[in-house]
């Protein structure tokens, strides 16, 4: 398959990912899609357990070493407003943050691949998680043992404020954990017009809230990076009468493992401190989600090299605070997730967020790459 045959198969491809967007752990019609498309080209796919989502073998000359290769394959729900003519079809559900790019370029890969099949060094595992945006997905795939002999694996994620198949990566943390908290502060409620008489929530969520910001400014190294953000605040239901009860809610993201457990204990002193003050009873509930990912440095470098050997445009990654929860797989394997640019676009998770189908190809071929060289170093290196 000649490159430009291979770009519109990708494109037709993309295309149909594009109309039919599902969200997390609904994927069902884009699993049935891929499905499909690999098994008519010869690709096996393992009995994982998975409900939705799949893993896909490579089989070469021996079965080890192992590595992986992931894409993710779930939606937003988020109405589309992009002008392209491939346009969501599916209300209120969106390919919005790149994901379609992702599992085009998987099943370029395991169409490059499949031709290489015989002469892999070992064996490449293709992973189509589902649930990357809410649903835990990469735990669900750990569950299924599919990856316990994985050495390696490999993700990618588009980036919209990249030229165009130009890839960033760096090594350590370039993704967030992304944490979640809910504050329940209750008081005693009564008359607006006497507030001698009450204890009011509000004024000691209100305290929360800024307190909150003094962490990142006053409790933190100015050489660390932190996000803290409350997002939702609710209390009361008329003009005249201090409620019993206020709720927070927000998110912290961290790329360091010791800033992220300061920035906790910090967050419950502060409950403890303003509930004494205010006389409110604070209950602080965390809930933790995915670590920072974690690319190992030798195997960011071999993703800028193994880009750079087939003529795309690299740069260094700017790390950012949102989360992927790739870094699940890293917390097992050594990994490396690195970014491809979809052109100068409207921000991900925008409704008129449009990918530059352009790249495509380009991805395709550093994934396949990525996989087959990586059996070879690794092999090298057993030798040696």
């Amino acid at each position: 398959m000649d490159e430009k045959t291979l770009q519109n198969t990708l494109e037709e491809h993309f295309s149909w990912l594009h109309r039919h967007p599902e969200t997390a752990l609904r994927e069902f019609e884009t699993t049935a899609y891929i499905k499909r498309i690999l098994t008519e080209n010869g690709v096996e796919i393992l009995d994982s357990g998975l409900q939705t989502g799949l893993v896909a073998v490579l089989r070469g000359k021996k079965e080890k070493p192992a590595v992986a290769l992931r894409c993710d394959i779930d939606a937003l729900p988020i109405e589309e407003t992009a002008d392209v003519p491939y346009r969501s079809e599916n209300p209120g559900k969106m390919h919005a943050c790149g994901h379609d790019f992702h599992t085009t370029a998987m099943l370029g890969a395991a169409l490059l691949l499949k031709r290489k099949e015989a002469n892999l060094e070992g064996t490449v595992k293709l992973l189509f998680q589902p649930a990357e945006e809410a649903g835990h997905g990469a735990e669900h795939v750990l569950k299924t043992g599919a990856l316990d002999n994985v050495e390696e694996i490999y993700g990618l994620h588009v980036a919209a404020d990249l030229p165009a198949g130009t890839v960033a990566v760096t090594a350590g943390a370039d993704h967030a954990a992304v944490d979640r908290f809910v504050v329940d502060v209750t008081g005693l409620g009564g008359h607006a017009a006497h507030p001698e008489l009450v204890i009011d929530p509000i004024l000691a969520a209100s305290q929360l809230t800024i307190a909150y910001q003094t962490i990142v400014s006053r409790s933190l190294s100015a050489f660390d990076r932190a996000v803290i953000s409350v997002t939702r605040v609710e209390a009361g239901s008329t003009w005249n009468v201090i409620p019993s009860s206020a709720q927070l809610e927000g998110t912290v993201r961290t790329l360091d493992k010791t800033v992220r457990q300061k920035i906790v204990r910090r967050m419950k002193e502060i409950c403890e401190g303003i509930a004494t003050v205010s006389g409110t009873s604070i209950r602080f509930h965390w809930y933790p989600g995915c670590p920072s990912t974690n690319n190992d440095a030798e195997l960011a470098a071999f993703v800028k090299d193994t880009a750079e050997s087939l003529g795309l445009s690299t740069q260094e990654a700017v790390p950012s605070m949102g989360g992927e929860d790739f870094s699940c797989y890293q917390e097992k394997i050594r990994g490396a997730f690195w970014m491809i640019g979809v052109g100068d676009t409207s921000p991900l998770h925008n409704p008129s967020f449009k990918a530059d189908r352009s790249g495509l190809t380009g991805a395709a071929k550093l994934l396949a790459s990525l996989g087959e060289r990586a059996l070879a170093r690794i092999n090298s290196g057993k030798d040696r």
